[in-house]
C-alpha cells in the first residue's frame, strides 16, 4: 500500500522540486521510504514519486519507482496472485531480486505489454513509464479499490492517489465543476470519471488511460457491465454446488489477502459480511486472527457486543475500543483533509476511528466491504421488489417521479403521495428522499448551464430487466467505488493502515453474476447463498437481527446541541458572498429539515450542503 504521484509535461516547466511537492503530501499513505524519478527528455520532462507503505518484502529491494530496462513503475495496491506470474516468467528467463510483487509486475509489463493487466488479481493504481516509446499509462484495478486522480489541461497531464498533491501542482487552477457539485448534493459522492475540479478526473474502475507527448487515449481492460452479460448466462440455480463453490472461492481470495510481511488483522462488527471474512480468515490461520471493533456508549448506535460475541466464538484475539458520540463529532472537520472532494457518507466518521484503533497493533486489515452489492443486501433491493410488484399491477409508473410531477405534488398540502390512489403505502416503499432532493436541488445552484439526466433505471434498462440486479449493478459502478471504497481508502489511509477486500476479488464478482438471482434473494431472504455459507461457520444465533450499518446520530446533531453548524455554514450573508448557491432556496431546505420529525425527507440534503460548506473553507476559501 502507498500512494503515488507524478507527471508528464510537455511544456517542460516543471522540475524535481515539483515533484517533491506533489509526493510529499501522501506522506501518510506511505511513511516507510519515499522515492522520485525525473527525467527531461527534448520533448517533455517526466517525474514519478513514491509514498511506500511496506507490506510485502519491506527490505530495500522493493523501494520505488522500480526500473527494468526502459520500464519505470510507482505502484500503488497489491497483486494477490504475484508469486504465480513470477513463476510464468522465470519460465520466460526472468530473474528477480526482490520478493516484492512490485517486481514482478514491472518484468510483466516487459514481457506482455498492456496485455499483463488482465493477468493481475489484485487492488492497485499503476503509473508506468516507457523511455522508448514516450507513453505514460494510467491503469486502476477492476473494482475501483485504489482510487488514481488525473489532471489533463490538453497539454500536460498530472497524476496522483490523492486530489490533494495535484492541487499542489503549480499554476493548478481550483475552479469548480458544477456538474460534479449536482452530483454530490444529490448523491453525498461524487461519480467517476468527475471530480469536484474542473479538469480533474479519476481512472475509472477496470480502466486504463495512455498519454503521450499531449494526447490522452482511453481503454477498458474489463467492463462490470459486459461481464455480467456474459457470466448472468450461466445462471446457475444448483443450490449445493453454488454453495460449495462459493466457500472455495472465498477461502481461495482470504488466503491471497492474508500474505503479508507485516502484522495483519480483521474489521469485525458482528454483521454477515466481516463476520463471514473473519470466520474464514480464523479457519485458515494457524493462530487467533486480531480483530478490531469500535464501540458507542449509545446503545442504538452499538454492535460492538454482538462482535464481541462473535469473536469469542471463533476464537479471535478480539480489541474493542469505545468512543463517545463527541469525539466522533470532532472528526467532522477532518474529513476534507482526508477526502480532499466533499463527501457526506455519515459512516466515514467511525471508519477513520476503528482504521485509527486497528493501527495501533497491525498494518494490514481485511474488512467485508462488497458482499451487499454483490448478493443483495440493502434494504432499498428489497424496497424495490414490491415498487416493481406496483408497477407491474398498473398501480404506478416511472412518469409519476418525473421533477414535473414532484414539483407539482410539492405545491399540495400533506405528505407528497397522499393525494394519489394507492401510492401513500409506496411512501416507506422506495426512496423518495432522493427524488424530492433531486427536485430541490434543481434550483439551489447559480448560475448553472447544465443538465443531469436521472440514471437510477439506465442500468435495469440496459442488461436486465429485474429492477434489484440493476439497482446492485449500479451501486457497483458507482456507490461502491466512488463512496465504499473511497471511504475505507482515505480512511485507512489516514492511518497509514492497508485495507483489504476479499470479497471483492474479480473472481468472486464474475461468479455471483453467474448465480441465479433466486440464490440472492429467496424468499424474501437477503444475501441467502452469503448467509447460509456464514452459517457454517458462525451459529445462527449470534447473527440473526436487523441490519444496523455503520452510522451515527448526525441529524439529531444537527437538530440539537450542532445546529450552530447550519447557522454559521448556511447563513445567507455567507451564501451570497460565495454566490455558488440560491440562499433563499437553501433557507428553505434547511427550515423545513429543523421542523421535520426525525429521517425527514430534507435530512440528507441538509447534511450533504453543510459537508460541502466544510469542505470549501477548508479548500477554496
Amino acid at each position: 500500500m502507498c500512494g503515488i504521484a507524478g507527471f508528464y509535461d510537455v511544456s517542460k516547466q516543471t522540475n524535481s522540486t515539483t515533484l517533491q511537492q506533489i509526493t510529499e503530501c501522501l506522506h501518510h499513505r506511505g511513511p516507510d521510504d519515499t522515492g522520485y524519478f525525473f527525467d527531461h527528455k527534448n520533448d517533455h520532462h517526466i517525474g514519478l514519486g513514491h509514498k511506500r507503505l511496506s507490506i510485502i518484502d519491506i527490505s530495500h529491494s522493493g523501494h520505488q519507482p522500480m526500473h527494468f530496462k526502459q520500464l519505470t513503475i510507482v505502484f500503488n495496491g497489491e497483486v494477490y496472485n504475484y508469486l504465480s506470474i513470477k513463476e510464468e516468467l522465470v519460465k520466460e528467463g526472468y530473474t528477480f531480486h526482490s520478493g516484492s510483487d512490485t517486481e514482478v509486475v514491472l518484468k510483466a509489463f516487459h514481457r506482455w505489454g498492456e496485455d499483463a493487466i488482465a493477468k493481475f488479481n489484485g487492488m492497485f493504481a499503476i503509473g508506468l513509464y516507457d523511455a522508448d516509446t514516450g507513453e505514460l499509462l494510467l491503469i486502476r484495478d477492476r473494482m475501483g479499490v485504489k482510487p488514481l486522480y488525473y489532471f489533463y489541461d490538453g497539454t500536460n497531464i498530472v497524476f496522483s492517489s490523492e486530489l490533494k498533491s495535484i492541487i499542489k501542482y503549480p499554476g493548478f487552477n481550483k475552479e469548480l465543476d458544477l456538474n460534479s457539485l449536482y452530483t454530490f448534493l444529490y448523491h453525498g459522492y461524487i461519480t467517476s470519471p468527475r471530480s469536484i475540479f474542473k479538469n480533474v478526473y479519476k481512472v475509472k474502475p477496470g480502466a486504463y488511460i495512455k498519454f503521450k507527448r499531449g494526447k490522452l487515449q482511453h481503454f477498458n481492460y474489463w467492463d462490470l457491465k459486459r461481464k455480467f452479460t456474459e457470466c448472468s448466462k450461466a445462471s446457475i440455480t444448483d443450490e449445493g454446488y453454488a454453495l460449495e463453490r462459493l466457500n472455495e472461492l472465498i477461502i481461495a481470495s482470504i488466503k491471497y489477502r492474508m500474505i503479508s510481511d507485516v502484522p495483519l488483522g480483521s474489521f469485525l462488527s458482528g454483521g454477515y459480511d466481516s463476520s463471514l471474512v473473519t470466520a474464514v480468515m480464523q479457519h485458515v490461520s494457524d493462530q487467533p486472527v486480531k480483530t478490531f471493533t469500535i464501540g458507542f456508549h449509545e446503545k442504538e448506535y452499538n454492535e460492538a457486543g454482538h462482535a464481541k460475541k462473535v469473536a469469542e466464538y471463533l476464537k479471535t484475539d478480539h480489541h474493542e475500543e469505545f468512543l463517545s458520540i463527541n469525539e466522533a463529532k470532532q472528526l467532522i472537520f477532518e474529513l476534507p483533509k482526508h477526502f480532499d472532494e466533499p463527501f457526506a457518507d455519515k459512516s466515514a466518521l467511525p471508519t477513520l476511528m476503528v482504521s485509527r484503533f486497528a493501527r495501533q497493533s497491525v498494518t494490514v486489515a481485511l474488512s467485508g466491504d462488497g458482499g451487499d452489492e454483490l448478493f443483495c443486501g440493502y434494504e432499498r433491493y428489497e424496497r424495490i421488489t414490491k415498487y416493481e410488484k406496483a408497477r407491474r399491477l398498473g398501480l404506478i409508473s416511472d412518469r409519476l417521479f418525473s421533477n414535473e410531477i414532484i414539483k407539482k405534488k410539492l405545491s399540495q398540502a400533506g405528505n407528497v403521495f397522499n393525494k394519489l390512489p394507492y401510492l401513500a403505502k409506496l411512501n416507506s416503499i422506495i426512496n423518495i428522499d432522493y427524488l424530492l432532493s433531486k427536485y430541490y436541488i434543481d434550483g439551489l445552484i447559480l448560475h448553472k448551464n447544465f443538465s443531469i439526466e436521472d440514471q437510477y433505471l439506465q442500468v435495469s434498462e440496459e442488461i436486465t430487466n429485474n429492477l434489484q440486479e440493476g439497482s446492485m449493478l449500479l451501486d457497483m459502478l458507482t456507490y461502491l467505488p466512488d463512496d465504499i471504497m473511497a471511504k475505507v481508502d482515505r480512511a485507512s489511509m489516514a492511518a497509514s493502515l492497508e485495507s483489504r477486500e476479499p470479497l471483492l476479488d474479480y473472481q468472486l464478482v464474475e461468479f455471483s453474476f453467474s448465480l441465479s438471482h433466486e440464490l440472492k434473494y429467496k424468499d424474501k431472504e437477503k444475501k441467502y447463498l452469503l448467509k447460509k455459507l456464514t452459517h457454517k461457520y458462525i451459529p445462527h444465533k449470534l447473527l440473526d437481527r436487523p441490519k444496523m450499518g455503520f452510522g451515527i446520530p448526525i441529524y439529531d446533531w444537527l437538530r440539537g446541541e450542532m445546529s450552530y453548524l447550519l447557522d454559521k455554514y448556511l447563513a445567507p450573508d455567507r451564501l451570497k458572498e460565495q454566490g455558488i448557491f440560491d440562499d433563499m432556496q437553501i433557507q428553505d431546505v434547511v427550515n423545513k429539515f429543523k421542523m421535520e420529525q426525525r429521517g425527514g425527507k430534507y435530512s440528507k440534503l441538509t447534511w450533504h450542503l453543510l459537508m460541502f460548506q466544510i469542505w470549501y473553507e477548508y479548500y477554496c476559501e
